[in-house]
């Protein structure tokens, strides 16, 4: 059962008014994830508001901690935006909301004999997967569809973080039962083509249940550890252009205009003019639903960004767009306040809602980890904790996206 909750709002708002002030920009794109984070703990009841109030310097420090790791392994990166407008449009009803479904759905299937390669034919439907080649003699293979994602799930699934996804002759005729790989000595390649698109709302399902896992144990280093680094994660899905394959502008003459929307606007604004009191977080029953609500809300809101931005730099001039700053011992050429200011108030208040809404939502998801683990006592009387730090080495051969350098 979810417990009830009293909130003290009057002492909420004036706590929110100063830990906003706290909280300054100190490098460029990591202000708003900082500040949610930190607003996301007062959301929480009071069963949790301590513990997290006792290590909020941690959860606001270490929001960044997964875009420190983006330059030091490939499959970071990918957990950050989804290009969801790669695959389909709005409400996406193609793109299979299970991650192993929507890489099967999208992968390659090649088949290695000797030096030859090739790739299968691939058929899925509701019921069936085929298989289908007229290379080596030819061959027309199905199977059960619920049956082929079970095996996937237990065969596959953890090869994912491994640089090749290699099944043997002898793997493939067990599944199909057949004699056909073998007598061909065929083996098979997987090749995953989806989640180089992005997989944002499919790890904020995997961080949740990992979550619910740490509280249940009751490990309070990785309830925090974890916890801080979901924040992040959840207030990436809500960016509009972290849902799109045009994600710098730069498929529209707009490039910049990713830190534009989501670093400049909330550092110019967020302290002076946004209302971070977003009330009491919520248990969430059907959390992938929740989550893919955000992704789907937050691509609703990309045309607008791009297309205001586009209006308004036609009716500036350039030298009133751009000037310069000092930031980390550089000069850097970043968007005027006055041009800024024209931008945020013709999207209306799209940056203060989407970030109010990460503020929530954190607050929310959490909560509900914690309830689904059964709501398990977090001793708030001990002392702060210590997390102990991994060193993050970047990686020289590690590709990122053009608005992360």
């Amino acid at each position: 059962m979810v417990i009830n909750r009293v909130c003290g709002f009057a002492f909420l708002g004036i706590v929110v008014m100063l830990l906003t002030a706290m909280v300054k920009p100190e490098a460029w794109g990591f202000y708003g994830h900082r500040l949610i984070n930190r607003m996301a703990v007062f959301t929480l009841p009071p069963e949790l508001i301590g513990f997290y109030k006792k290590n909020i310097e941690y959860m606001t420090e270490h929001a960044i901690d997964p875009d420190k790791r983006r330059y030091a392994t490939k499959h970071e990166g990918v957990r950050h935006y989804i290009d969801i407008d790669q695959w389909d449009k709005i409400p996406f009803p193609n793109v299979p909301r299970d991650f192993e479904e929507a890489i099967i759905k999208h992968c390659k299937i090649k088949f290695i004999s000797g030096s030859d390669s090739l790739y299968f034919d691939k058929v899925i439907t509701p019921d069936s997967f085929f298989l289908h080649t007229n290379y080596l003699g030819g061959v027309h293979l199905s199977i059960d569809y619920p049956t082929f994602v079970k095996y996937w799930k237990k065969v596959i699934k953890p090869m994912y973080y491994e640089d090749e996804w290699r099944l043997s002759g002898y793997d493939l005729d067990e599944l199909f039962n057949t004699s056909y790989f073998q007598q061909n000595k065929i083996d098979v390649l997987i090749e995953d083509h989806f989640s180089l698109h992005g997989i944002v709302p499919y790890h904020l399902e995997t961080t949740l249940n990992k979550l619910t896992r740490a509280f249940e144990i009751k490990d309070r280093v990785a309830i925090l550890r974890i916890s801080a680094e979901f924040g992040h994660y959840i207030s990436d899905a809500h960016v509009p252009l972290h849902t799109t394959t045009n994600y710098n502008g730069q498929l529209t003459d707009q490039v910049g205009i990713h830190a534009f929307w989501e670093s400049r606007i909330p550092e110019l604004f967020a302290e002076s003019e946004y209302d971070f009191f977003v009330g009491k977080a919520d248990y969430i029953e059907n959390p992938r639903d929740y989550i893919w609500n955000i992704v789907i809300k937050a691509h609703g809101h990309l045309d607008s960004v791009l297309l205001v931005e586009k209006r308004l730099s036609k009716e500036f001039d350039s030298d009133l767009q751009y000037c310069y700053d000092e930031r980390l011992g550089q000069t850097i050429r970043i968007q005027c306040p006055e041009y800024a200011e024209a931008y945020t108030k013709a999207l209306g208040s799209m940056v203060e809602e989407q970030m109010r809404s990460s503020i929530h939502a954190i607050g929310s998801l959490l909560y509900t980890a914690w309830v689904n683990a059964g709501q398990p006592i977090i001793d708030a009387s001990e002392p702060q904790l210590l997390v102990k730090e991994e060193p993050v080495v970047p990686d020289k051969n590690i590709k990122t996206r053009a608005h992360d350098n």
